[in-house]
């Protein structure tokens, strides 16, 4: 009976297009599988798949528009063997209008049977921009990722995308709170009218009349941990941006995000995309596949560790190590609201 890791299934976002999400993904799959790990590879870009083609398959014979349209039952199914020895690829649907905008229905019946897959490891290539399926999908993870480059676009869209499915995850938590829902749409209003500016700020108007709901808040922030890895390194400057996400969600949205590394640019990674050959990242030991293979190693140690919350409520509330924002924060070359 294989060892199945706490944390199994994880998620690779970043609201970006063209920052490598996929090409990283693929990368970490190789290298877990390298450890003698079973992985399990699924494109979760509903209408724009190509992880697939990465993976050297051109004409896959089923996708998940044969599962959400249930002419397959189980998702295992869809497995697809690589030319990589211990991964398996469950490949999305392109272009297929029904299977980009799944029922709620449709999609609890493929989440449910994500986390039971047989394999020590299940990656989810999310697609580009913060749909309500992306964020879903990333939230139900254990396991969440964000990939960044140093562009300040890809820096903004990492920020946004957090935020997104923080506040998709609150406003589904408080569905049926109609206060609630409309506090979270308003916050960072005019501070004139008294909306709160910053997440901080919302914990410290429920603390006291509302108790029941600042709870509630404070359990869904708690266990909300990501980790963050910015991609295309190619100087000092390109890898302190990690520090610039860090700073913006510790100010604005009170989360602590980890640090899992950073990719230099390589060449060889380039080679493998133009080439489709997901071999030529098995076979050349470049910088890059350096840099995932300690990433792998440090998913590998988390997975082991216990389900914990990241945070106490009093570390939270810290004021000292989280200190309240500005109405706006500037930092070198970039601005976040």
């Amino acid at each position: 009976m294989q060892e199945i890791s706490r944390i199994k299934l994880w998620s690779i976002g970043g609201g970006k297009g063209g920052i490598g999400k996929s090409i990283f993904t693929l990368g970490l799959g190789i290298c877990l599988s390298r450890l003698g790990k079973k992985v399990i590879l699924i494109d979760a870009d509903l209408g724009g798949a190509n992880l697939h083609t990465l993976m050297g398959v051109h004409y896959p014979p089923v996708t998940l528009e044969d599962f959400l349209l249930k002419k397959v039952e189980r998702l295992e199914d869809l497995i697809i063997p690589t030319e990589v020895e211990g991964i398996g690829l469950i490949c999305g649907a392109d272009d297929v209008l029904g299977a980009a905008n799944p029922t709620f229905a449709q999609k609890i019946r493929l989440l449910k049977q994500m986390e039971g897959l047989n394999a020590h490891f299940v990656l989810l290539d999310l697609g580009a921009g913060t749909s309500f399926n992306f964020l879903d999908f990333f939230n139900y993870s254990p396991g969440k990722i964000i990939l960044a480059t140093n562009q300040a676009t890809a820096l903004q869209n990492a920020y946004g995308f957090i935020k997104s499915a923080l506040y998709r995850q609150l406003s589904r938590q408080f569905s049926r709170n109609g206060e609630m829902l409309e506090l979270l749409f308003q916050m960072g209003g005019k501070p004139e009218d008294g909306l709160p500016q910053s997440i901080r700020e919302l914990l410290t108007s429920l603390r006291d009349d509302f108790p029941e709901e600042y709870a509630q808040v404070v359990r869904v922030m708690a266990y909300m941990r990501v980790w963050l890895v910015v991609n295309m390194v190619k100087n000092t400057r390109d890898g302190n941006c990690a520090r610039i996400i860090q700073e913006v969600c510790r100010d604005f949205l009170s989360l602590k995000i980890d640090i899992l590394g950073h990719l230099p640019y390589d060449a060889a990674v380039e080679a493998a995309i133009n080439n489709t050959n997901p071999l030529l990242l098995t076979q050349k030991r470049g910088i890059a596949m350096a840099a995932l293979q300690g990433i792998a190693a440090k998913i590998m140690k988390e997975s082991r560790l216990p389900r914990t919350a990241w945070v106490t409520e009093e570390e939270l509330m810290d004021q000292k190590e989280l200190p309240a924002p500005s109405e706006e924060v500037a930092y070198p070359g970039y601005y976040f609201w």
